[in-house]
């Protein structure tokens, strides 16, 4: 996987964290730097540990089913995605993810409750090329900045863009899977000659 995919999948899979960043923001009402530094090392932690762990959960049965393992990618990407925009299209908002507080109670549960994607699409990269201490890197950064970044918007525009950023990401995650499939199945390549 190259740094531009891995870059792709990052932002696609900090959607849900933008989202709730733009929540807490909506919330806190005054986001100084310090506040948004603790919304997005929460969620910029979590989405690179996340990884890590599925990473290891699927290296320890990727040789059992390497000859398919590029649908498995695809099947796991399609499903966050669609989950993803599933809640984007959701008229329920979700209770307590408006709330102000900053309270490591709070941040746990939303850091895990926003990284769970992050989990599963860490178990494809046991079935790719990929560097995990630099796939994890970039995914933790991404949405470390991209969380400050939300709550600071949630600050000041409130909840107008979170189904936008959910829907975005869902979509993103949807055709980063599509791509893996094309290009282990060799359509991709058949595509491009």
């Amino acid at each position: 996987m190259s740094v531009l995919e891995i870059l792709i999948l990052a932002v696609g899979l900090s959607m849900d964290a933008f989202a709730v960043s733009i929540c807490k923001g909506l919330a806190v009402k005054r986001i100084d730097l310090g506040k948004a530094g603790i919304v997005g090392l929460w969620f910029g932690g979590f989405q690179a540990l996340m990884p890590m762990i599925g990473y290891f959960l699927g290296s320890r049965f990727s040789n059992a089913i390497q000859s398919i393992d590029h649908w498995v990618a695809f099947i796991l990407l399609a499903l966050i995605g669609a989950n993803m925009i599933r809640e984007a299209m959701s008229k329920d908002e979700g209770a307590g993810e408006d709330s102000g507080s900053l309270s490591f109670k709070t941040m746990l549960m939303l850091a895990v409750a926003t990284s769970i994607d992050a989990l599963a699409a860490g178990i494809t990269f046991a079935f790719l090329d990929v560097n995990i201490v630099r796939a994890v890197s970039i995914i933790g950064c991404t949405t470390c900045i991209i969380s400050m970044a939300g709550a600071k918007v949630g600050s000041v525009f409130g909840t107008k863009y979170k189904s936008k950023a959910e829907m975005t990401g869902g979509v993103m995650l949807i055709l980063l899977g599509l791509k893996i499939l094309l290009e282990h199945t060799g359509i991709l390549a058949d595509l491009m000659a």
